[in-house]
């Protein structure tokens, strides 16, 4: 279980009185309580996130990696990072470029079925999907519920479809626990279609991992490998349920047309940029989200939001003309959906300098109110951030989760290095609802909530940046590695 440190409002207060040294230079007034309020304070009255999020969701659009749209993306953020007075350096990286093509699915024949009729099922193919013949394939389709009854039914596989009809836990995802009942779903989205192609399956279907019933479907990333990369879709609720309800009338037969393609590795970027620190400007504390999203929709929530805040902390502290002890690094991430080579590449060639990145932030969970900071840090170095809890404190942010590993999407490979790690405790109640889904466009981010990710992310930053002792390297991926 993950343990909470929730100080009472007035003991953080008075941990941050105590804790805090003289200010400095008025260009670089430190972690002084005055000072991490006006970082906080000119994040929050700012709608500089909120328009760069419209720009990038409504000009560009979906960002697939390795798709006219992801190139476009790198080149917008670049340049409006250029435009804050930023040092921007675009870091090559090779990534995966899948792209789908059609997708139908109907259910062609089944116990009782009036003569003359099928019915059509709503489908998207997931990422790194095989592809039928143009003409499609039909096959009976066999309904599965757990990864037990799959191994179970295993002579029953060969030829046919499966269907992982496994429910997303909304009620979890209600009290707060919206990221377990997700990892609890995805495994089958994962792992499902791999298990289906090793058993002989002609097709793997997965039932949409999200919250939201109204015929959407929500697509992903699978683990299918090239020597058994069968068609792979994602079918609605709503026609997960029909299936597994005809089934158990009797057989269920279906046609269905994937032609995605898996075409040569494209080239794209990491978007960096860096707010030089003064005295101590080798040091890094990064500030991230991803750039890059599916191709369903727009990626406001995943993760346009994300990348808008990180740029808003440079906003921020130009507005400001603050520079901290720290360089302040921003990145947006490329390939976080369907590769992760962004981060790769990044560690790769950060690897021997992974020692100056005094701390590194990832903002990837949607738009929901942020009510607080999840640390992957030592005990002692959780200590060390009841200023920061006492400055987040008056906007509604001061709670706080210390874990061993955050295990963000974009950090793994820099936790491994020792980095302490940070991403904002959102709300993430409804977050399943639009993630991967046609319906994550810019309509969907409240600009208030945006508002306070901004802040939050600034005022994290700032104080992570200017803090004289340090968080320690030491954490539980770490010690995993060391123990290997």
């Amino acid at each position: 279980m993950n343990r909470r440190l929730c100080l009472p409002a007035l003991s953080l207060i008075a941990a941050a009185a105590c804790m805090l040294g003289a200010t400095a230079s008025a260009a670089n007034p430190g972690n002084d309580p005055a000072a991490l309020a006006k970082v906080r304070d000119t994040a929050l009255q700012s709608d500089y996130a909120y328009q760069r999020l419209e720009d990038l969701t409504d000009l560009v659009g979906p960002r697939l990696s390795g798709s006219p749209g992801a190139a476009a993306a790198v080149t917008q953020v670049a340049a409006e990072l250029r435009k804050l007075g930023a040092k921007v350096t675009l870091q090559p990286i090779k990534v995966p470029h899948w792209v789908r093509g059609e997708e139908k699915g109907a259910l062609v024949d089944y116990q009782g079925r009036p003569a003359g009729v099928t019915q059509k099922i709503v489908l998207t193919a997931l990422g790194g999907s095989g592809a039928t013949p143009a003409a499609g394939i039909t096959a009976p389709v066999i309904v599965v519920r757990t990864f037990e009854e799959l191994k179970a039914r295993a002579a029953e596989v060969k030829g046919r479809i499966v269907l992982f009809d496994v429910p997303f836990d909304q009620s979890m995802a209600d009290r707060g626990l919206a990221g377990t009942a997700y990892g609890q779903a995805v495994a089958f989205r994962g792992a499902g279609p791999r298990m289906a192609a090793e058993m002989g399956a002609v097709a793997a279907l997965v039932r949409a991992v999200g919250g939201a019933a109204y015929r959407i479907p929500h697509t992903g990333a699978t683990l299918l490998k090239d020597d058994a990369r069968i068609p792979a879709a994602a079918v609605t609720i709503e026609d997960s349920l029909l299936i597994s309800r005809l089934s158990k009338r009797g057989p269920v037969t279906m046609h269905l047309t994937l032609t995605p393609q898996i075409l040569p590795d494209a080239d794209s970027y990491n978007v960096i940029a860096d707010w030089p620190g003064t005295d101590k400007a080798d040091e890094i504390v990064l500030v991230s989200g991803h750039l890059d999203s599916w191709d369903l929709a727009t990626g406001a929530n995943d993760d346009g939001s994300g990348v808008v805040s990180a740029m808003a902390v440079i906003d921020t502290l130009r507005k400001l003309d603050y520079h901290a002890h720290r360089t302040i690094r921003v990145v947006a991430w490329m390939n976080e959906e369907n590769g992760g080579r962004g981060g790769h590449t990044y560690d790769a060639v950060n690897k021997k300098v992974a020692d100056k990145h005094f701390a590194a932030y990832e903002d990837d969970g949607g738009s929901g109110r942020p009510f607080g900071l999840h640390a992957g840090i030592s005990l002692a170095g959780a200590k060390l951030l009841a200023p920061l809890q006492a400055a987040l404190y008056p906007m509604g942010a001061g709670a706080f989760r210390r874990d061993d590993v955050v295990g963000s999407g974009d950090l793994h490979d820099l936790e491994d290095s020792g980095v302490p790690s940070f991403e904002p405790w959102i709300d993430s109640a409804d977050y399943f609802n639009y993630h991967h889904t046609p319906a994550d466009t810019f309509d969907k981010v409240n600009p208030e909530n945006l508002r306070r990710h901004a802040a939050v992310m600034a005022t994290t930053a700032w104080f992570l940046a200017n803090m004289d002792q340090p968080l320690g390297r030491a954490n539980a991926a770490t010690e995993a590695k060391a123990a290997k």
